[in-house]
Formats: C-alpha cells, structure tokens, sequence
C-alpha cells in the first residue's frame, strides 16, 4: 500500500468517527412532540438520543449523592459555632482522587507560557497571574530556602500537592482544564486538525469551549484550516456542521467543589449505610475515630500527614509514623470510602463558597452554595458574541499589585446580568447572591454600603505606573467579607482537630499559603445513580 492510499485511509477512519460522533449512533425515531422523524437521513433536527451516560474524567471518581449532617454534632471546643448541623442533599458529582499536583500545575504553567508568552508585554501580565507564590514557604525563623527554590518545579516534588495558588488562581486553572479537555475531545473527533491545540495556538488563535459553542467560525481566530466541519449523515452527506452540546461530548466544567460537596465526599463512609439509613458517623475521612491504623503490617502508623505536637511534624528518626515532615506525595495514604486520596491532613482545600458563620439552611437545603454572581455572554451591536482579543483584555487589580486578566485571549467575554434578565422571576431577584439573608439588613446594612465594616483591598498607582500599597488602620469589627473563601480539611501545618471534615476556616480568595492547595470537582450530568443493585431480599 502506498503513502496515499494510507493517508485516504486514515481521513475516511477520522471522517467516519465524525459522522459516528455527530449522529451519536443514532437512527431515525418518531418526535413525540411532533410526529417528525429525528435524525433522518433526509435532514432536519438532529440530537445525540443514543446518549449512554457520562464517564467519570480521567483522574476523578464518581461520588454518588444523598442526603447527610453537614456541620459536627459534637460540641465545637473552640467556641466558634460556625458549624452547627444542617441536614442537606447534594446531587451526584465527580472529584479528584488526588490534589491538584506540581506536575498538573507546570502542565498548566506550560500551555500559559507557550500560548501567550512573557516575553512579549501584552502578554506578560497573564502568565505572572498564573505563577504560583513560591515565597510562601520563607518564615522569619525558619530556613526553607531550598522549598522556595525548588518545590513547584523539581521533579522530586512533582507528586505533591501544589501550594502557593490563591483561591482566584485555582478557580482560573479550572477553567483551563475544560477547554484542553474538550480540546482534545474534538481533536479525537475530528473537528480541530491533529497537533493544534500543541503546534498553532497563539493569542486569542487558540480553543474555548464556550468560544466554540457561541462562534464555532471563530475559534482558532476562525481559521477553518484548523476548525473542521463535520457531515450531517451519511445519507446526504450534508457539510457544513459544526459539533453543539447535542452531540453530547462536550464534559460538564471543572470547578472547584463547594463546601457541601466536599464535606459529604470526605465524611460520608458507604460502609456506614444500611437500606437508607447511615448507622454512626465517623470522625475522620478514613472511616475511623482513630488516628492509627491497626493493620498488621503498618500497626501504629498514622492515617494522614499532620503535626502530631509542637515540634513533631514526623516522628523520631527511623519511627517516622506519618512519611513526611512538611507535605507528602499524593496516595501516599489509603483513599477513603470513595477513593479520594488526602480528604484530610496533606495540604487543605479551597473550596467555592464564600464564607459565613452559619449555613442558612432555612433558604436552601439541596446543593447549598453561598457565592453565586451571574453574568452572561457579552453581545455587541450586531449581535455577535464578543470574543477576547489582545485589544480588548480587561484586568482586575489584586491586593498585591498584580494585574489578573478577567477572560483569556480567544474565550467569550462576560457582562453582568441586567434587570430585564431578572425582572418578574421567582427564582432569583439580584445578579450577586452572596449577601442573601446572611444577616446583614438585621444588622442595619444596607444593599450598597460596605459589609460589616470590612476593608477594602485597593491598590492605587504612581505617575510610572508603579503600584501605592494603602495600608487601613480603622479599627475592623471583623474579617468576613465577600472575598472570604472557606477552605476545608487539615494540613501538614495542623493538629489533628482540623482533621474533622466539618471544620471550616477562611482566608481571603487572593491569599496564598503554604498548607492550602485544591482539587477539582465536576457535576454530574444526568442521571444520579448509574448502575442501580437490587434490593436485599
């Protein structure tokens, strides 16, 4: 066989796959609306009715839904009663079996660098937002100077979680996580030419999944050499489509979980479960009230990576119980019930919510989440989707300075919701929830005035452009404000009380640490349960 008879070959498998990928399989079945046939040969309304479900990504587990405690039921020694129990219900969703690590991060760092580089200066600000802080680990009294150095990028760390991301940098890792996914997705499919998404993207030429579904012409700068349009069918061979979320490949966004999701994926144990019923509840994420396994061949050793006293981060040389002083690689403890890796102790957790002292579950009490703000697709006056370009990058200045740009060259840009979005509806009444009934009219806030007397975090700039740091000296009553994020389970920092998943703390969403990292989580889509088992007779 020749060359080219094996490249025609090779283009009818990816042109075959397409079509296969497009019609999902289907053939033509009745509407029941309707009458009209759905995917017929002849053309018409085509949708994915041969659909099988969704597959857990790669690298996560499924966590099946239900109802739990969410909050301790234990008295909270240290007075805080910012925990108390809440009945809720969370939908089924995916999570990480594992914290997001070094090596995912430098992948991240990587694509950052190669699609809009540094070196040019409309692109500088962009990867410096994405830049871990690596001087995390510096303490006044204390030399880590080789951890400043090296952690985030030798390879001897490349398996620990990555530390040093603030909550808005974690948040902006998760969405560059859908589109290299969906990405490749549609590589495999056929749709974007093989080795773009590595060898052609550049600036605002580059993927997005919400750019792609909005103005699928425009991805890729809407260049239609890299952008494919698959067949209808077979029967008409009908050119000119582009994939839509029918086709049913696009996976739901990677996100940071919430609160609730990751205090039922870290305290909900299935061995517990009897009929519909939980019998106990279990203190820590193993499924134990004790801090040691009794197997055999590791009696006595510790269940997670914690400071087990002051000045004991491991153990005595040669009985180091715990395998490590500072952070250890991921899996180096068993998984929980679920097979989530870490659920406590390691690195703790960013989670989405912003946080308040108590969960109002007398508004919500399924899929609770404090921190919605709505916005939409920016439409200009042709009523076309705007698209990021180098011209039009908007930035938010952060505490320190630094420039973060608020959408990427090539993703949709986003407004606010307006009142006409929101007029007459039941459902919600106001494009930013997170003050809901969390107490303030009481206190005698009003909706525009400045939360519980909370600072604000403003950085001014010179006549050079240099930033003018403003320190507040007010006297502060508090430091809950809405960029307060919860972040959740113990750290390689922390006593063994912060190994309780219903522990909650906060840090403002722009700090960084050395003992708070993430991981990621995704919903669901369809059906809860997959494989139902029959009842025990």
């Amino acid at each position: 066989m020749n060359i080219n008879n094996l490249k025609t070959l090779q283009f009818a498998a990816v042109v075959a796959a397409s079509i296969a990928l497009t019609n999902c399989g289907n053939s033509a079945v009745t509407s029941q609306a309707t009458g009209w046939k759905i995917n017929d040969s002849k053309g018409g309304f085509q949708y994915g009715n041969s659909f099988d479900g969704v597959k857990a990504p790669v690298g996560m587990v499924e966590i099946e839904g239900g109802t739990f405690t969410m909050g301790r039921i234990q008295e909270d020694v240290l007075g805080d009663w910012n925990n108390q129990p809440t009945q809720q219900y969370v939908n089924s969703f995916f999570m990480d079996e594992t914290e997001v690590t070094n090596l995912m991060y430098n992948e991240y760092l990587s694509w950052i660098k190669a699609v809009y580089p540094p070196s040019e200066s409309r692109y500088r600000n962009i990867y410096n937002a994405a830049l871990p802080d690596t001087l995390v680990w510096r303490n006044h009294l204390s030399f880590t100077e080789t951890l400043t150095n090296a952690y985030l990028r030798h390879p001897a760390y490349a398996n620990y979680p990555v530390v040093g991301v603030s909550w808005v940098q974690a948040n902006d890792f998760s969405k560059w996580r859908t589109d290299r996914v969906n990405e490749l997705a549609l590589e495999k499919a056929g749709y974007l030419k093989k080795g773009a998404k590595v060898n052609d993207a550049y600036g605002s030429n580059s993927f997005s999944t919400d750019a792609y579904l909005s103005a699928p012409s425009q991805s890729y700068g809407g260049n239609d050499s890299i952008v494919f349009r698959g067949k209808n069918n077979k029967a008409t061979g009908q050119s000119g489509v582009y994939l839509k979320q029918e086709s049913g490949l696009f996976t739901a966004e990677f996100r940071l979980p919430t609160e609730a999701e990751w205090e039922y994926a870290a305290s909900v144990s299935r061995s517990q479960r009897e009929y519909n019923n939980v019998q106990g509840r279990n203190k820590y994420p193993w499924g134990s009230n004790e801090l040691r396994t009794n197997s055999r061949r590791t009696k006595g050793d510790y269940l997670a990576n914690f400071k087990q006293n002051r000045g004991d981060y491991g153990g005595i040389a040669g009985w180091t119980s715990d395998k490590g002083e500072m952070t250890t690689a991921v899996k180096t403890f068993p998984a929980n019930d679920w097979g989530l890796y870490d659920m406590a102790g390691n690195v703790a957790e960013w989670v989405a919510d912003v946080y308040r002292p108590a969960v109002a579950d007398d508004v919500n009490d399924i899929n609770y989440f404090r921190g919605n703000v709505y916005s939409k697709k920016a439409i200009d006056a042709n009523g076309n989707v705007v698209i990021v370009d180098e011209s039009n990058i908007k930035y938010d200045t952060l505490p320190n300075g630094r420039l973060r740009p608020k959408a990427l060259p090539g993703q949709v840009a986003k407004t606010s919701v307006e009142e006409k979005d929101l007029y007459l509806r039941r459902n919600i009444n106001d494009k930013n929830s997170i003050n809901y009934k969390d107490g303030d009219n009481l206190a005698g806030v009003t909706r525009n005035s400045q939360m519980y007397n909370a600072p604000l975090n403003v950085v001014d700039f010179d006549g050079q452009g240099n930033p003018i740091y403003q320190y507040d000296n007010n006297n502060r009553t508090t430091l809950i404000n809405n960029h307060s994020r919860v972040y959740k389970g113990g750290s390689w920092k922390d006593r063994a009380y912060w190994l309780d998943p219903a522990t909650r703390r906060y840090l403002d969403q722009n700090t960084a640490t050395d003992f708070i990292g993430f991981r990621n989580a995704m919903t669901k889509i369809g059906t809860t349960k997959a494989n139902r088992k029959k009842a025990r007779g």
